[in-house]
């Protein structure tokens, strides 16, 4: 099991980033800012960091840079589905991988799986003959529900925008679309 830092603003973010990293047996500690997060550093000692590139006070790319010039842990930056990113900028704080958010759990998990490794895999049961399955529970979390829902509304808006805006031009001017 490994100790990964999420430091981000948005509790959204900070949630889902902890539920899909805690599901894969990690231990998470989470800030709402780099500041924050520079001061955990010492007690929390985490093998990995995934840092915002905009918070308040400090960014992530400043927290990079300041994890890196002492000999820290990987740091991945995240930025918003159309927040701008200085690739230089990345470049030169050093930082170990850049994720869009939102991010699909598959796609955190690859990201991270370089740097940190996860609880071992249990082998499914065994289940003989005649004998019931134990069945899963799923916890459902009616406020993790919407904000999962709020994210997937929130990066599939833009497209869905320019087909409606596509179709009712093509309509306007008389066009098939």
């Amino acid at each position: 099991m490994s100790r990964i830092l999420l430091a981000d603003d948005s509790p959204h973010a900070q949630r889902m980033g902890e539920r899909i990293l805690r599901d894969e047996g990690h231990e998470v500690i989470t800030v709402s800012d780099g500041k924050v997060a520079m001061l955990r550093l010492e007690d929390a000692q985490p093998d990995l960091i995934i840092a915002d590139i905009s918070m308040p006070e400090v960014s992530g790319l400043e927290l990079c840079d300041y994890v890196k010039r002492h000999g820290g842990p990987p740091v991945i930056l995240t930025a918003g589905p159309v927040e701008p990113i200085d690739e230089a900028e990345v470049d030169r704080v050093r930082a170990d991988g850049i994720l869009r958010k939102p991010f699909e759990a598959s796609v955190l998990l690859e990201s991270i799986g370089r740097f940190v490794t996860g609880r071992k895999r249990q082998a499914a049961p065994v289940v003989r003959s005649g004998a019931v399955a134990p069945r899963a529970v799923a916890v459902i979390d009616a406020e993790q529900v919407r904000a999962a829902v709020t994210v997937a509304l929130d990066s599939a808006m833009p497209g869905l925008v320019d087909q409606i805006t596509e179709k009712v031009i093509a309509v306007l001017s008389g066009r098939k679309s």
